[in-house]
């Protein structure tokens, strides 16, 4: 029986509660599940991908079956490809997330016919998280330690304090 791989592409800066809840969620659809750490050329990250890498495989320590790799300025797709995944994980939090999704998983639809995009949707209690709002709020001094793993909050508290 072939092993059922899937792959879950972000910037993870900062990754966030809701990232957590859907690598664990994945985790129990797919024989194995990796973690891919994409850059993003619109965003100014706060963490170098090394440490996105330890963050995310300190936090993922218990799942076996998940595994977390770096992929910088690479399409999301051919990385599928090559490493013969025929999944892509996506969360879902609106329907502005929607929108975008169904877009870039039609694109890659039309790039390599074997890959199809698996949407989850976002547990309600993360719905109104976002990486993005969230550094906001710490570059301006504000609390996001509920939002955040805790090790991701003890490493940006150690970064504010430099």
């Amino acid at each position: 029986m072939n092993e059922r791989m899937a792959l879950f592409p972000g910037s993870f800066d900062l990754l966030t509660n809701g990232h957590v809840d859907i690598i664990k969620r994945s985790a129990k659809l797919f024989d194995k599940l990796v973690v891919g750490i994409f850059t993003n050329t619109t965003k100014k990250p706060l963490f170098t991908s090394q440490e996105k890498k330890k963050i995310i495989e300190n936090i993922v320590k218990p799942l076996e079956k998940v595994k977390v790799q770096i992929f910088e300025k690479k399409l999301t797709v051919d990385i599928a490809k090559k490493m013969k995944v025929y999944y892509i994980i996506r969360s879902i939090r609106n329907t502005r997330d929607y929108e975008y999704e169904r877009n870039i998983a039609r694109l890659n639809q039309e790039i390599s016919q074997t890959v199809e995009t698996v949407f989850l949707l976002a547990d309600s209690s993360f719905e109104h998280l976002s990486s993005g709002t969230l550094k906001e709020i710490y570059l301006f001094g504000g609390d996001i330690s509920s939002y955040v793993p805790k090790e991701v909050f003890s490493i940006l508290d150690k970064k504010r304090r430099k």
